[in-house]
């Protein structure tokens, strides 16, 4: 990304659409992604203020040696055509201050006030003197996120030097969150001043806080800058090469546990739903480099009275070719060779679209096969009836009912950001991502450069998705899991049983991580959770 040198914070920021890294017989060697895009109005026609001023200094993020480049948003909004695999609603974590100690990193919120001394009632006064000059109001800030705020035709003028001082003792949380109510207001002058008070606290090498609140501004940004229907790339970048968006991927893969929730979760279902089937139609709407079929293709090949006669349909679209660095005969042949070596008999068709496309007949399905279904964190990527009136989100579950499928599998973020206006949207952003970023932490060093890498290249996009895109262009809308039980109700389906080997699967997979990770079981489906957030749910149907 290009970026003035003025600012001491380094980013780049591509789509997440973290596709598993591919494996060889025995072990894990690759990932894929996507990305995804976006924008909306944010009230703020009305404005006059120009941002031609704030050009350099708009971008928080500029390159540095961890940084290698980054995503191209092709659309006037920050376009994207992503997926991720997790993102929930309401997170209980806690936010840690911006320039906490390390030993501290999980800790509460700075109020700025937590002690009667002369320093800090001295810094409480400043603090209000900085939300005055910002917010042309006295009033307090709340974790609640309790803001009023009066429109002004001008930015306040401020003691910079005084301003910057008080900064350490600043709640980026807040302050992240009045930016945005200041968006959604129409006051943009206020939300200038707001930016340049965040450029100086985030940082994308800093603490799980610092780092999110880098790409949370850039969102903020991306949705300024077209709210006035400009045509303006918000980040100008480059998207990696399929090789280095790889070994992102492969990081993120290795040291938080989401995908591999996803696969240990769904095989465990399919093995016990087709434990007696002679020939097996696997379709996988998110096929990736096709890394979770030769887990299940190895165990099925030493099932009792033999292996099953596979065939594997793979859903794909041209993002997910990219980073896999060639189109969907790669894992077919992937695949039949490692079947091969597992003396299974298996077939691959490929369908090379996305779900949006797909009709019964792209499906090849034959009489006499057990049918699987498996949709892995792809689902929240069909857009519904609050975005057209093909409501493909719908349409897919119905179509698959008429397969009549053995087992569907379902994995997807326990998110509420579909159909939410942009401000409660953006705090439910804020307080997942909050707890995702601190869940990555506890896997790598503070100064990774790589891990670095990896959540700009696959986090940050779709942070960015939803912040700044509305409409068809944002293409992040997650729903929580009541929901999805709904829809699929409503197509028809039942719940699949969850059995104890299932449990114990993933019980045994989260063992190798930090112990913050949890495993609820709640209305016939798997909870994976960070400390006191859901961040993922796996369920089955048929």
């Amino acid at each position: 990304m290009q970026t003035s040198q003025k600012h001491r914070n380094s980013a780049s920021i591509h789509g997440f659409y973290h596709q598993p890294k591919e494996i060889d017989p025995y072990g894990l060697s690759h990932i894929q992604v996507l990305d995804n895009n976006a924008l909306s109005d944010g009230g703020s026609q009305g404005t006059s203020l120009s941002f031609q001023s704030y050009k350099e200094e708009y971008f928080t993020l500029e390159s540095s040696s961890a940084t290698t480049g980054f995503a191209v948003y092709d659309s006037p909004a920050a376009s994207v055509s992503s997926k991720s695999p997790f993102s929930p609603q309401g997170s209980h974590s806690c936010l840690s201050d911006p320039h906490h100690s390390p030993d501290n990193t999980y800790g509460s919120p700075m109020s700025g006030s937590s002690s009667a001394s002369d320093d800090n009632i001295l810094m409480k006064q400043k603090l209000r003197e900085l939300e005055f000059m910002l917010l042309g109001s006295e009033s307090d800030i709340t974790s609640n996120y309790n803001f009023c705020f009066h429109q002004s035709d001008q930015l306040p003028k401020w003691d910079w030097t005084q301003m910057v001082e008080m900064i350490p003792r600043l709640d980026m949380k807040q302050i992240l969150f009045a930016c945005a109510q200041t968006i959604a207001d129409g006051d943009i002058p206020r939300a200038a001043g707001l930016m340049h008070v965040l450029e100086q606290m985030v940082s994308v090498s800093g603490d799980p806080i610092q780092r999110l609140g880098a790409y949370m501004l850039e969102g903020l940004r991306a949705r300024v800058e077209l709210s006035g229907s400009k045509i303006y790339r918000a980040l100008k970048c480059d998207a990696p090469v399929s090789s280095d968006l790889m070994t992102y991927m492969g990081i993120l893969f290795k040291i938080c546990p989401y995908w591999r929730f996803a696969y240990t979760s769904a095989n465990a279902v399919i093995r016990e739903a087709v434990e007696y089937e002679c020939r097996i139609h696997i379709i996988d709407f998110q096929i990736a480099q096709g890394t979770q079929w030769m887990y299940l293709i190895q165990s099925l090949a030493d099932r009792p009275g033999g292996p099953p006669a596979i065939c594997i349909t793979g859903v794909d679209d041209p993002q997910s070719a990219h980073a896999r660095g060639g189109g969907l005969h790669i894992v077919g042949q992937k695949l039949a060779s490692f079947a091969d070596s597992c003396n299974v008999p298996f077939e691959f068709h490929d369908a090379a679209m996305s779900g949006c496309e797909l009709q019964r007949e792209h499906l090849r399905v034959q009489p006499g096969e057990a049918v699987v279904v498996n949709f892995p964190y792809i689902l929240h990527h069909m857009p519904d009836e609050s975005v057209n009136t093909w409501n493909h989100r719908d349409r897919l579950l119905r179509l698959v009912k008429t397969l009549s499928p053995k087992v569907v599998t379902l994995i997807e973020q326990e998110s509420n950001t579909n159909t939410k206006p942009f401000l409660p949207r953006f705090k439910e952003t804020l307080e997942y991502y909050t707890a995702m970023f601190e869940s990555i932490d506890a896997g790598s060093s503070r100064d990774d450069k790589q891990r670095i890498n990896a959540e700009q290249h696959c986090v940050a996009r779709d942070i960015v998705n939803m912040i700044a895109c509305e409409g068809a262009d944002r293409v992040e809308r997650h729903e929580l899991f009541g929901k999805w039980k709904l829809r699929f109700n409503m197509a028809g389906f039942t719940q699949y049983p969850l059995s104890s080997l299932v449990t114990g699967a993933v019980r045994d997979l989260l063992r190798e991580y930090s112990r913050n990770y949890g495993l609820q079981e709640k209305d016939g489906a798997l909870y994976l959770c960070w400390m006191n957030t859901a961040m993922a749910t796996s369920s089955a149907w048929r």
